[in-house]
């Protein structure tokens, strides 16, 4: 099911944001696709070049075996194999009148943790000197829940996958740093343009209870509880199209927690889509503000579901209906009334944060505290996972101390009132030993590229969060607040950012919400330090140095032993062979003896390879990175050291030919030497 859906991804209603993008006065320069030469083929106007523009990819997958899983922070997650490789995606922009540049990357992993921002920015050091740095390098993640674990050096984030995983890190942080490499070395004199449009099947409000409690003149913003715009940033080379971005709010969970195989989620799906639709094309799906967005738009208490029951079927409709919306925006795309690239960065210590009355909703200072996590946030989000790891934890509860004293409005001491009330405190995440067990140091980034403004922060913003930062952000450089996105997940990772008044429900993400009742407050107030300091041309400096917790990392999980075949077999033997015929529509499958799939990532490589007999031979039409393949690992029972490998083909309808199914696996020696093998198939015949 490559392509579950080809109708358009916007309802019928008149689109807000294509209103708003009007009414902007000369925000947008006035004209259709076709005016500025922009046609369906993927090919721009030849506007004259005022930049340098570079696209790069990279694959980024870890171990996909034995080791635990990010997303879901569910230590029973532990990969069993491959579905789908995650990657990062460079873009690099430089103004030709200043020398001005920046850097911006999407990776499909669940989190951009403060360890893989603080590695990449020291590989880009190392390689390219000052060129890149944290003020003008955003590392953002697509959220997807089904990326590799371990890969945090703060223990919240790695407790679950049972300690730090070098190999997963390195592969994270190398394919990052690949892919800026391939950005940088493809730059070429380019244009840029911005397009809009809306999709409003594509998420759903998961919080209603705390998304209503805040006021009229907020929600009538997003009238259906969701937040449906779509932005595309196109980079284009001598008229061709190089890359594409396409920012859209909704959560990376259409794969539930029962999943056991490394993949991409929907935003990952989108992209595969467009890069196989336009071979050559570079196309990312950032997020924005997508704390309380859910890709479920059933909205079943732990049955993730909706449009369909199939939760895989569900992840390549969301990123249908994504793809179809960022092509949408981008035949729509014009060119900027702005030229010009700036960027600028400060880190704020978010557990201690004095915050001016001006920001917080009676008018009296207020102040962050160390990062504290919520009983709601330990029952989990329920629309999107099938397991409670704690269920006498549930969402809206809250500290009955508050409650017994008369409320939030009682008077109680400042700490109480200030700080965490009425959150009910689980585990106080920032005063665990041997450090905070999350980031409390974290950067706020401002970039902006023409008309463009990201507003780049390290958490997951609800909806209504990210629209006041934008406005602050928007009044302090004076520009329409459709100009402005909230750049969430971005440089760093520290939960959940919900409004005050959304925070008081405490459902899952008000739980989330470390630093208690003012987080929003204290971000509004330093993003607005930092447009006003962009808007006078001035530096804020680095602000304090972020934790470097690098030096104790434990690996709590054995590294596997060396390799074994059963008895009388060789590696790469078939142990099950396929059918000698199939249908389009069914799945092949074939089983081989194999190796420990994390002896060699293969990262830029392939597990597997399904392969099709034409005149010249056995060529490749499908391989790990492909929709419609599986590869699983297992040990067979009893045994510690033997593996067995499963490979499932999902035929695409369509297909016809005569087939066959390899497998490439390494294995271990006892002396740790790794040697390389494959395994082949029977050829079996596919009829359409």
């Amino acid at each position: 099911m490559d392509h579950p859906e080809s109708r358009g991804a916007r309802g019928p209603e008149i689109s807000r944001r294509t209103l708003l993008g009007a009414a902007a006065a000369g925000t947008v320069v006035a004209g259709t696709a076709g005016a500025l030469g922009l046609g369906a083929t993927g090919t721009a106007g030849a506007a004259s070049p005022v930049y340098l523009v570079g696209a790069g990819r990279a694959d980024m997958t870890g171990a996909v075996a034995g080791q635990g899983m990010m997303g879901y922070s569910q230590p029973q997650q532990i990969a069993q194999g491959l579905h789908m490789r995650y990657w990062a995606r460079a873009f690099i922009i430089v103004d030709n009148a200043t020398g001005n540049r920046v850097v911006f990357v999407t990776a499909d992993s669940a989190c951009l943790f403060e360890s893989i921002h603080l590695g990449v920015l020291r590989a880009l050091q190392k390689r390219y000197g000052s060129l890149y740095t944290a003020k003008n390098v955003n590392l953002n993640a697509t959220h997807n829940h089904n990326s590799c674990g371990g890969t945090a050096w703060d223990y919240a984030y790695s407790l679950a996958a049972f300690g730090f995983k070098k190999n997963s890190y390195d592969a994270e942080v190398g394919g990052i740093v690949d892919a800026v490499a391939r950005a940088h070395d493809s730059l070429a004199p380019g244009t840029i343009s911005l397009g809009r449009s809306e999709l409003h099947n594509a998420s759903a409000q998961r919080s209603r209870a705390a998304f209503d409690l805040n006021p009229a003149e907020d929600k009538k913003v997003f009238p259906g509880a969701v937040d449906p715009a779509v932005t595309v940033l196109r980079l284009a080379q001598s008229g061709k199209d190089i890359g594409v971005i396409t920012w859209f709010s909704t959560h990376g969970t259409s794969i539930a927690d029962h999943n056991r195989l490394i993949t991409v989620d929907n935003k990952g799906y989108a992209s595969h889509r467009w890069e196989t639709d336009q071979p050559g094309l570079i196309a990312a799906f950032p997020q924005t503000n997508a704390g309380d967005m859910s890709p479920n738009l059933n909205l079943v208490p732990f049955s993730p579901s909706g449009p369909t029951k199939d939760n895989r079927a569900n992840c390549a409709i969301i990123g249908e209906r994504q793809y179809q919306a960022g092509r949408e925006a981008l035949a729509d795309s014009s060119a900027m009334t702005r030229s010009g690239i700036d960027s600028v960065v400060h880190y704020v210590d978010f557990s201690d944060v004095a915050i001016d009355g001006s920001y917080t909703l009676d008018g009296k200072a207020a102040r962050t505290s160390p990062a504290m996590m919520g009983a709601g946030a330990v029952a989990t989000s329920t629309e999107d996972n099938f397991e409670q790891p704690l269920p006498f934890f549930y969402e809206g509860q809250v500290n009955p101390l508050v409650a017994a004293l008369g409320g939030l409005d009682a008077p109680v001491s400042p700490w109480i009132r200030d700080v965490q009330a009425p959150k009910l405190i689980a585990f106080p995440l920032g005063l665990l030993p041997p450090w905070p067990w999350i980031p409390q140091v974290m950067p706020v980034q401002i970039m902006r590229i023409g008309d463009l403004v990201l507003a780049a922060a390290p958490a997951e913003f609800t909806i209504v969060s990210g629209l006041r930062v934008r406005r602050v952000v928007a009044n302090a450089l004076r520009i329409p607040m459709d100009n402005v996105l909230l750049q969430g997940f971005a440089n760093g990772y520290s939960q959940y950012v919900t409004t005050p008044e959304e925070y008081v429900s405490q459902q899952y993400e008000g739980g989330e919400t470390q630093f208690g009742r003012w987080t929003l407050p204290a971000y509004m107030q330093s993003f607005d330090k930092l447009a006003s300091a962009l808007a006078r041309g001035t530096d804020l400096g680095r602000g304090p140095a972020p934790l470097d917790k690098s030096g104790i990392q434990p690996d709590l999980v054995p590294p596997p032993p060396p390799d074994a075949p059963p008895a009388g077999r060789r590696f790469g033997d078939v142990l099950l062979a396929p059918k000698s015929g199939y249908r389009a529509g069914e799945s092949a499958i074939a089983e081989f003896v194999g190796a420990h799939p994390n002896n060699n990532l293969r990262r830029s490589d392939t597990y597997v390879s399904v392969e099709r007999r034409s005149a010249d031979g056995w060529i490749r039409v499908f391989d790990d990175n492909s929709w419609s393949t599986e590869f699983h690992w297992s040990r067979p029972e009893g045994s510690l050291d033997a593996s067995v490998i499963k490979v499932i083909w999902a035929i695409p309808v369509g297909t016809s030919g005569t087939f066959r199914i390899r497998y490439f696996g390494d294995w271990k020696n006892p002396a740790g030497v790794v040697t390389g093998f494959a395994g082949t198939s029977r050829a079996f015949e596919v009829t359409a």
